[in-house]
Formats: structure tokens, sequence, C-alpha cells
């Protein structure tokens, strides 16, 4: 065959063209870029729920103490009897307590004896009285007369005690110093909360200011000046019954409170 019927021949074209396509149709095809931030998208795994978000930094995550979770735990209270030194009763002249404390508390600052006597306490109680006919809570001394006073007891801190003006002496036998007992102290001297501030020297609970048994004075009414003793309390009516001598015999009369006195 010629190079005419070559070039003119339509089948020699359509070879030509195919022999041209061969080689492209044997190369393989390149992959198209994949969109970036689909990429990115599929190949992040997602993030658990509750976990803290990676993008966050250090600075923007607040770290909770466990101190600021948990309530802290109360203090133990510590009885009076547990604190250090032990306590002693004092007899002092009554009705002059608070005077003969302030006396004790200056001359141990003066005398540099704050680490033998350690504190001084005048107990006290909710009394429930009746006046002008009605019912009022007092406070008022459990022991008329007498202290108490924590110490570590040798000749130097009885000297300084013992020779405060107003104390008349240390309650013992004999010439000896008693300490008093764990349930007198707990008994005396009420055991704080955690949050009181100071100890507490009085008994929660209020008494009636007379008892039974207990002998009183007649002040007003028909039986003005008579003596008997109580037998019956009506804390409700504010009233009691009291024994009282009439000629010769033991009459119950019911009195208000107000018309009778302590002896």
């Amino acid at each position: 065959m010629s190079d005419d019927e070559l070039t003119t021949s339509p089948n020699g074209a359509d070879a030509a063209e195919a022999v041209d396509a061969a080689p492209a149709a044997a190369a393989p095809a390149e992959p198209a870029p994949a969109d970036d931030a689909a990429t990115e998208a599929t190949a992040a795994p997602a993030a658990p729920e509750g976990d803290l978000d990676p993008d966050l930094t250090d600075a923007e995550v607040e770290v909770v103490d466990e101190s600021d979770v948990l309530e802290p735990e109360p203090e133990p209270v510590v009885s009076p009897y547990d604190r250090p030194g032990k306590w002693y009763v004092l007899h002092t002249q009554s009705g002059y307590e608070n005077k003969v404390r302030q006396n004790i508390e200056a001359r141990t600052k003066s005398m540099g004896m704050e680490g033998k006597i350690h504190e001084i306490a005048i107990p006290m109680e909710e009394v429930t009285e009746f006046k002008g006919g009605k019912k009022v809570v007092a406070q008022k001394k459990m022991f008329p007369g007498y202290l108490l006073i924590r110490c570590d007891l040798d000749d130097d801190s009885w000297y300084v005690i013992r020779n405060t003006p107003g104390v008349t002496g240390f309650v013992g036998a004999g010439n000896k110093p008693t300490p008093l007992s764990r349930k007198d102290v707990e008994g005396f001297i009420a055991v704080p909360d955690a949050a009181a501030e100071e100890t507490p020297t009085k008994r929660a609970r209020p008494r009636l200011e007379y008892e039974l048994h207990e002998s009183v004075r007649v002040k007003e009414g028909p039986f003005a000046d008579f003596s008997g003793e109580i037998v019956e309390i009506n804390e409700d009516h504010m009233k009691m019954k009291v024994l009282v001598n009439i000629f010769g015999r033991e009459t119950p009369v019911e009195l208000e409170f107000s018309q009778v006195a302590k002896l």
C-alpha cells in the first residue's frame, strides 16, 4: 500500500487515533483531589460525650479541688474535764464571785502563772421565777459563794490562788484540795458546741425557783408571816400548796407564787 492510501484512507485515520489513545487509556487515572474539610471531618473521630473539648486550652479548663466539693468534717468536741490541768472548787465571799475571779485573773497575769492557772468558771443555771404574775427565766449561780478553777496545782499556783483577796480556801478533805470528777465537771460546766466561742457555764434546762418539801414563808394574805412546807406545785397556774400549822394542825393552803418567799 502506498503512502497516499495511508493518508487518505478513513480506516487509516481511525487506526492512528486509536494508536494515540491507547497509551492514554492504559495509563492509570490519577485520583481526584479530595476536599480538605471533608477529609478532616472524616478522619477526626467524634469526641465521646462528656469529654473535654480538645480545642480548650489549659487556662480555660476549670479544675475543681476536692476540698471544695466535700464538706469539712466538724472538729471533735473536747470535754472541759479533758483540758489541761484539773478542776478544783474555791470557797469565796458570797456575792463577790465575779470580783474574786477578776482578782485571780489579774494576779495570774501579773505573776506570770498563765502556764499553771488556766481557767476560772462560775457555774450558772436558768431558773424559772414568777414575778408580777408572769413566768420569767433568769440566770442564777448554781453555788453561791463558790468558784471552779482549772489549774496545775503546786506550791506556786496554790500560793497565788490562796492569797487572792476574797478567797477563803479550797474545798477538800482536810487541808488537801480535792479535784472534781469527770461527772461533776461535765455536770457543772456544759460541754460546748463546735460553734461555741466561749465555755458555757450553765445548764440549759430551766428549773423552778421552788422545790417540793422546801420551807417557805407566806408574805401576804390571811396567813402572812406563817411558814410551811411545799407539798404541791402547779406551774401552769403559778400556784402551790403549803402545809401551814394552824392551831396546832397542819393544813394545806393554796397560795400563789407571788405570795411566798424563801426562808
